[in-house]
């Protein structure tokens, strides 16, 4: 019994190891859920610490909470605002549908400490009656997911992306006089500069961050405020205005009360419109890093027109490999955050009458999903894009025996001469140049001017 105390709640009696911060009903819970063992996000259990912070100083500050216990409450959950009892949050996210066991897990360890720090009063800070005071799982819950999302991509994903964005930006200029063969359906095509097609995979994170960004509009309005079921019952009316103007100062970006607390409590779609534009950006990455993999393709009987970094030995039997990691690692990131989506969309939909019951799978799928989409665009920078090196030789000879150069020939010499061109060219391997010369009867000059790669990448007619 040394290892063990004993706590009561409403259903009686609990033992709780003698050392946890937590109570009977995070105990109870803890022994229901054993499921996954994968528990919340530090980000999110620091939002739940910024959730009670606030609410203490906002009660205090309306007369609703004693001064000293509000500032014990704040002490505490600072501490957990800093994740130092991040060992004591032990709750499996599958377990009580609106996040009960994990805000009463928050209240118990703030109450146990609040009671530790506490000077000026007398009074057994108790996590139900004080910690808890204005508020609902129901709104605390759904508005913790918001601040850690919010947080989590303006602290971590958009500058990742920026980054990014920036690399592979820097990567296109450098390599601007480099033409290579475009592709469509995977097949030779119209030809491209590194550049151009670099510029298109920064327009995609431009557009992703933008997209994200408007997103986060939405998410930007807490449902704290609504209490129970959205009405306010046992809350001051202007606490929501207040508790989200405390958040906004607190942690530098701006939140609002929710306009309307029924649908921001019943439902989750902020959340999920979130993890849509995750989504989107995840299937952006997949491209790129596909598209990385195949130019690197190789060396000898791939594309090999670059050469990624060689980061480590790419087999145990076959010395000398080295495979694209980095992009592999970020197209599994890529699958990950589509499987989320999935599953949040699944959850957005449990939303009945005046609650959604997948909170806590909302809040870790969206959560990692950030998380590994912004750790994963800043590897892919760093240990891919920048250190890219473009095989100038063996794109130029590819270039030089792609018979769809003969496309440019069309205002010359029309769509059929030049289909035999392209067809003679490709049965005797032979240049597209070559063979002009020996089937049209253009000088060389015009042959020159017309399939010059260069010119072609720059649209129009060539002259």
């Amino acid at each position: 019994m040394a290892d063990f105390r004993i706590e009561k709640d409403s259903m009686g009696e609990v033992k709780v190891p003698a050392n946890a911060y937590y109570g009977a009903q995070t105990q109870r819970a803890f022994e229901n859920f054993k499921i996954s063992g994968i528990g919340f996000s530090p980000v999110f259990i620091s939002a739940v610490g910024q959730v009670k912070h606030a609410a203490a100083r906002v009660n205090a500050d309306l007369g609703l909470l004693d001064k000293k216990v509000a500032e014990a409450i704040e002490k505490a959950s600072a501490e957990v605002v800093e994740n130092k009892f991040d060992d004591d949050f032990v709750l499996d996210i599958f377990q009580t549908g609106s996040g009960t066991s994990t805000n009463m897990n928050a209240n118990e360890i703030i109450s146990k400490r609040a009671n530790e720090i506490k000077s000026g009063t007398d009074v057994n800070i108790h996590p139900n009656d004080h910690v808890n005071f204005g508020q609902s799982s129901n709104d605390v819950i759904p508005t913790a997911i918001r601040i850690s999302a919010v947080l989590s991509v303006k602290n971590h994903l958009i500058p990742a992306l920026k980054h990014l964005h920036k690399t592979i930006t820097e990567k296109g200029d450098e390599l601007k006089h480099v033409v290579k063969t475009g592709r469509t359906h995977l097949m030779d095509a119209m030809p491209v500069t590194i550049q151009q097609e670099f510029s298109g995979y920064a327009r995609q994170l431009e557009l992703a961050i933008e997209r994200i960004e408007s997103a986060l509009v939405r998410m930007r309005e807490l449902p704290q405020g609504g209490t129970a079921v959205g009405t306010g019952i046992n809350t001051h009316k202007d606490f929501g205005k207040l508790f989200a103007e405390d958040v906004s100062k607190s942690t530098g970006e701006k939140f609002i009360e929710a306009e309307n607390h029924f649908e921001a409590q019943a439902t989750v779609d902020a959340p999920v419109e979130l993890s849509g534009q995750l989504k989107t950006l995840a299937v952006s990455l997949m491209k790129i890093g596909n598209d990385f993999r195949w130019m690197n393709s190789g060396p000898n009987s791939g594309l090999g027109e670059v050469q990624l970094m060689a980061l480590q030995p790419g087999s145990s039997i076959m010395p000398g490999k080295v495979n694209p990691v980095i992009e592999e690692s970020l197209t599994m990131v890529c699958a990950q955050v589509i499987g989320n989506d999935a599953t949040i969309t699944i959850a957005g939909q449990s939303s009945n009458f005046e609650l959604n019951v997948m909170l806590p799978v909302v809040a870790h799928n969206l959560l990692q999903s950030i998380e590994i989409l912004a750790n994963a665009a800043r590897t892919f920078a760093d240990k891919s894009v920048s250190g890219l090196i473009a095989r100038e030789e063996v794109i130029a000879d590819m270039v030089g025996r792609n018979p769809i150069l003969v496309t440019a020939l069309n205002p010359l010499i029309g769509y059929d001469k030049a289909a035999k061109i392209a067809k003679t060219a490709f049965a005797e391997n032979r240049a597209v140049m070559d063979v002009a010369k020996e089937m049209t009867d253009l000088s060389d000059e015009e042959l020159s001017n017309a399939l010059n790669p260069m010119n072609m990448t720059k649209g129009g007619f060539t002259e």
